[in-house]
């Protein structure tokens, strides 16, 4: 009675024990499949775990494709050759049978099965040894949407096919809410990933403007409020850094006007005296002076319809500011040397790069000529903040050079790369000025990044930055360009998608801190700061500021 009761005792705790272990491979395999929505890595972890539980030689995962097919999609135990010829049409073979019914087959010997095709190679280098097969369907609800199967050698085996089917089609079925799931939030990026493009593009076109780059979230906030402040007739005043474009949205404005058909004129007031610029925007009379031997009507009256743009207006002398503000208030003046009042219909937009507020608080512009012209503002951001923008801009001024002077040539990721991570102090005006000096002493159909300036220390940018912080200098997070820029119309999405996280374990730079990035360029370089330096596409004498101000030790070795 006692040894029934051990024995029946021994049987009880071996069962408990089965079963806590088969609910633990559950339990981690359920943990597993819902850690992470990589699931070619959760499908592999799933079967690490499987090996571990039940000894089995190989493991596959095969799902059902768009186009039809099974293909695997996670394996355990396969050389890549035989992850590679893992495919399958519904019925062919057991793995699709498995597909085609919706049942599960167990094989004791699949050597002695015709229908197994041997398509992975799990019968090479086995001689005589017997290698036994499960699978498993893989369903969500009733729809079956891949296999689940595994083969050991059979004469290791000490379980019934009973138990191990019933734990693989648990498992299946954690894999088929799991692909579902999957799919599902898949699905769902696809579909926002496509309304995004199709806003984008209904976005670009409502707000783009002629003959302007701007796809960056600040540009098109400028594109606008151009569309919004152009029907009207308030003057504009646009705000920006010199080259950032002042006169291409002035035009734009215009051309997007109800004055479209009137002429646009232009004066640039910091190029002028004050006596010669009376004269320019008012026009003289005959003999109002030495030289003037006849009428001349002045840009007033020539915009006269349409509309008068002022550039560098902030630099126009105190004196001639009362007589700007009496025209604008008033919209009539006087030619020089004349008494006639000439009424006018035009259309001001101004543009200044000076701080016209501190201007105002120091007395060097009057406060109502301010109100006056500030009616509705504009600021364009420089190039440097607006980085997206490049890879554009550097098309179009490199297919305006080749369309002039008959060339074909295109820009190496290298030096994209450069041209991003330069501050550009004179915004776009210099960006252009840039691409046709280099294009134009460039050998070959390739601007490379030894092509410029900067490269050799003989920039003016790099001048006039000084001893700037590299941050100043190294964007954080720069798209690596991968094609030429003409084709490369989705640059601003690369950009975006390096933001978002990049692989770094091709050697590509990680979005890291200042400090970090240094340490880094360096690691990659074995400590060699002159390496790291170009890596960095700085100066030796700026990598040298850096580790001084980070309080970075340079290794010996």
């Amino acid at each position: 009675m006692d040894t029934m009761c051990a024995g029946e005792l021994v049987t009880t705790n071996k069962t408990e024990i089965g079963q806590d272990r088969e609910l633990l491979t559950i339990y981690e395999i359920s943990k597993i499949l819902s850690s992470s929505l990589n699931l070619s890595r959760t499908l592999r972890e799933t079967l690490n775990v499987l090996s571990n539980y039940l000894d089995i030689r190989r493991g596959m995962v095969s799902l059902l494709q768009s186009s039809g097919e099974l293909r695997l999609v996670a394996a355990h135990g396969l050389s890549r050759e035989e992850f590679r010829r893992g495919c399958f049409e519904p019925g062919e073979g057991i793995t699709g049978k498995i597909l085609q019914t919706g049942m599960p087959v167990v094989l004791h010997d699949i050597a002695a099965e015709p229908q197994y095709l041997n398509r992975t190679g799990s019968l090479e280098g086995l001689g005589d040894k017997p290698v036994s097969f499960v699978g498993v369907p893989v369903k969500h609800n009733t729809k079956v949407i891949g296999v689940l199967s595994i083969d050991h050698l059979a004469d290791q085996r000490h379980r019934s096919f009973q138990k191990e089917v019933m734990l693989l089609s648990m498992v299946a079925n954690l894999i088929g809410q799991t692909v579902r799931l999957q799919q599902g939030v898949a699905a769902e990026r696809d579909a926002l990933l496509q309304e995004s493009r199709r806003l984008k593009t209904e976005l670009r076109g409502k707000y783009s403007l002629d003959n302007v780059v701007g796809y960056s979230k600040s540009m098109q906030e400028v594109f606008a409020q151009v569309h919004q402040a152009a029907p009207g007739r308030a003057t504009v005043l646009l705000r920006g850094e010199s080259g950032a474009g002042k006169e291409v949205i002035a035009r734009a404005i215009h051309f997007l006007s109800p004055r479209k058909d009137g002429a646009f004129i232009k004066l640039n007031c910091a190029a002028l005296s004050e006596t010669l610029l009376e004269s320019e925007l008012f026009g003289h009379e005959k003999g109002a002076f030495t030289g003037a031997q006849s009428e001349r009507k002045g840009r007033f009256e020539q915009a006269h319809g349409g509309t008068l743009f002022l550039d560098e207006i902030g630099d126009i002398s105190p004196a001639f500011q009362t007589k700007l503000l009496r025209v604008l208030q008033e919209r009539e003046f006087e030619r020089v040397g004349g008494n006639r009042s000439i009424r006018v219909d035009v259309r001001l937009i101004a543009a200044t790069n000076r701080d016209l507020e501190k201007a105002v608080m120091d007395g060097g512009f009057r406060a109502d000529l301010y109100y006056r012209i500030n009616v509705v503002g504009i600021f364009l951001p420089p190039l440097r903040e607006r980085r997206e923008d490049i890879p554009y801009l550097v098309e179009m001024f490199l297919s305006r050079f080749n369309r002039d002077n008959q060339r074909q040539l295109q820009v190496s990721p290298e030096a994209m790369r450069v041209m991003l991570n330069c501050g550009w102090p004179g915004n776009v005006r210099e960006l252009e000025n840039c691409v046709e000096r280099t294009a134009t002493m460039t050998h070959g159909n390739t601007i490379r990044d030894v092509d410029f300036l900067c490269q050799h220390d003989r920039c003016l940018s790099r001048m006039l930055q000084g001893d700037l912080p590299p941050e100043h200098e190294i964007e954080r997070h720069v798209a690596p360009v991968s094609m030429p820029v003409s084709t490369r119309d989705n640059a601003r999405d690369t950009t975006r998608e390096w933001r978002s996280g990049h692989d770094t374990s091709d050697g590509g730079m990680p979005p890291l801190g200042e400090r970090e990035r240094l340490i880094w360029a360096l690691e990659q370089c074995g400590w060699v700061q002159a390496k790291a330096a170009r890596l960095l596409n700085i100066s030796a004498r700026q990598m040298g500021y850096a580790l001084s101000k980070y309080n970075i030790e340079v290794r010996k070795f």
